[in-house]
């Protein structure tokens, strides 16, 4: 994976070889995330997991992302694209080997937090190379390259469906196909000065656009996640993200634009809405989806698969019909109805409701990146991956752990309130004290409910199941919130005249053209 010597940044006729090597890469994140998504439960019974404690592996599979991203994006314009692709390869591999040969939580743990790692590293490189390498469209260009996210996830989901009671070492071992096809594909690629490095915008002036708040955002997000798992003094987490904030505010000089900040707070609702909710629905779904005879796991696949079509082949019409940020709403509400009908609904409506839900989620995060890659092409890779970060800090650290949660807690209260109408002792039989990301908690023991008297087992499950449907009604608050930042971010560019595209080119503002070419 080499880098060019010299190479002119104004790129008349894009290189699609390197766009669709980029596109493979992604491939490969997504595929390593939807197969832990699917072979959870079998962590679960293998090594007896709370719900808590699957949010947490979910997270992991997603924070880390956030450091890799962050950092690479400070360093990739001096160190290459190819040196930072190397990596995200070796991170893969590696990740595979050691959940392969994982004993118990904490292995399982290590070898998620490893391909986090590469997968952030993917994106800090493809991001800023396609928002390079089509500048006049690159919200447009952005879509048709994450339509590699839902790509990955439909391949993966299918491959792991169709092997049904094989061994999930067996199924985690497929990730080692797509990573090796993008390593060799990118093995000898060319890859293209960023933007804002060819317009001569000093490394200064990008650090600028993210600024000290920004800073404070992504690092005490990291900060406290590092934090609980590895026991750091509250104390000793607030003194790190004052110092490193410090630094980087005395640095910079700059609390950051507040559009950017801004955008950063709407991306924490927007990842945990898609991501979050993606990382639970074949388990949500579970129970409602057995009585249809079906694998839960066509949930997530279904709602991806029309993601990737609407990606690939409708963002370019769409942008260009209702801008990017008109866009983001209609998705909005069309999410808070999928979320919500989800949540009640059985037999064929659930198929009606995924298809919502699917609908809703396509076009959230490269939308993002493709608003933060045209109003702050001065940030560089830093502004654009940082988004991406911040997002994936969202759902890993709060989303995630926070839907396992919710779900125990709400199946312990149920509990409760079955042992006081029916005078049963379920809860003191079968539910213990647990710690986690959000303190103290109860939840069911899985190795107790295997001893239980079989009318027992039979109540808990069916409030379980209860519960975990009833999770994706709370997720629809997140699309709500995005909905009125999203009207107000509207109402605030029409006030300034619409919409627009900042153009290093021509240091100025130009209105948003969106060629309606092919991908």
């Amino acid at each position: 994976m080499s880098d060019p010597t010299t190479r002119d940044n104004a790129i008349d006729q894009p290189d699609m070889k390197l766009f669709w090597g980029c596109f493979l890469a992604l491939i490969a994140t997504s595929a390593a995330f939807i197969i832990r998504a699917l072979i959870i439960d079998d962590w679960a019974t293998d090594f007896n997991l709370t719900e808590t404690q699957k949010g947490e592996l979910f997270g992991v599979g997603l924070w880390p992302f956030a450091i890799s991203i962050v950092l690479f994006s400070l360093i990739i314009d001096k160190i290459g694209y190819g040196k930072a692709m190397v990596f995200a390869f070796a991170c893969h591999v590696l990740s595979a080997i050691i959940t392969i040969f994982a004993s118990g939580y904490w292995g399982l743990y290590i070898g998620t937090f490893i391909v986090a790692l590469g997968n952030g590293t993917v994106e800090a490189v493809i991001n800023p190379v396609v928002a390079t390498m089509f500048k006049r469209n690159k919200t447009k260009w952005l879509n048709i390259l994450h339509a590699g996210w839902p790509a990955g996830l439909v391949l993966g989901g299918l491959l792991v469906i169709f092997l049904g009671e094989a061994d999930w070492r067996i199924k985690v071992g497929l990730l080692l196909i797509p990573t090796a096809i993008y390593g060799l594909m990118l093995a000898r690629a060319h890859f293209p000065v960023n933007e804002r490095v060819a317009a001569g915008v000093s490394y200064m002036d990008m650090l600028k656009e993210a600024g000290a708040i920004g800073c404070l955002i992504v690092v005490s997000m990291i900060t406290f996640e590092i934090g609980r798992v590895f026991s750091i003094p509250f104390y000793l987490e607030v003194l790190i993200i004052l110092v490193v904030t410090g630094i980087y505010a005395y640095y910079v000089k700059s609390f950051g634009k507040p559009l950017f900040l801004f955008l950063l707070i709407i991306m924490m609702p927007l990842a945990i809405t898609e991501l979050g909710t993606d990382s639970w629905i074949s388990e949500l779904m579970r129970p409602a989806m057995a009585e249809l005879g079906i694998s839960a796991g066509w949930v997530l696949v279904y709602t991806s698969f029309i993601m990737m079509l609407l990606r690939f082949f409708a963002s370019g019409p769409l942008v260009q019909r209702f801008t990017p940020l008109g866009l983001l709403a209609i998705c909005c509400v069309i999410a808070i109805a999928g979320l919500y009908w989800l949540s009640m609904a059985a037999g064929v409506a659930i198929l009606i409701a995924a298809t919502f839900y699917g609908f809703g989620k396509s076009f959230f995060w490269p939308t993002m990146l493709g608003i933060v890659a045209e109003r702050f092409p001065k940030g560089g890779a830093l502004t654009l991956n940082a988004i991406a970060g911040v997002g994936m800090l969202s759902v890993g650290v709060v989303g995630s752990p926070f839907l396992g949660n919710f779900q125990d807690r709400q199946i312990v209260n149920e509990i409760q309130i079955h042992d006081e109408e029916a005078g049963t002792q379920l809860f003191s039989t079968y539910v213990t004290e647990e710690a986690g990301i959000f303190g103290e908690y109860f939840a069911v023991n899985r190795e107790l409910l295997e001893t239980a008297l079989e009318d027992e087992s039979a109540t808990i499950v069916a409030i379980t199941q209860d519960a975990k449907k009833s999770a994706l009604a709370t997720v629809a608050l997140f699309p709500l919130f995005m909905l009125i930042c999203y009207v107000i971010l509207i109402l605030y560019f029409k006030s300034r005249g619409g919409y627009s595209v900042v153009n290093l080119g021509h240091g100025d503002n130009v209105e948003s053209d969106y060629e309606n070419d092919s991908p």
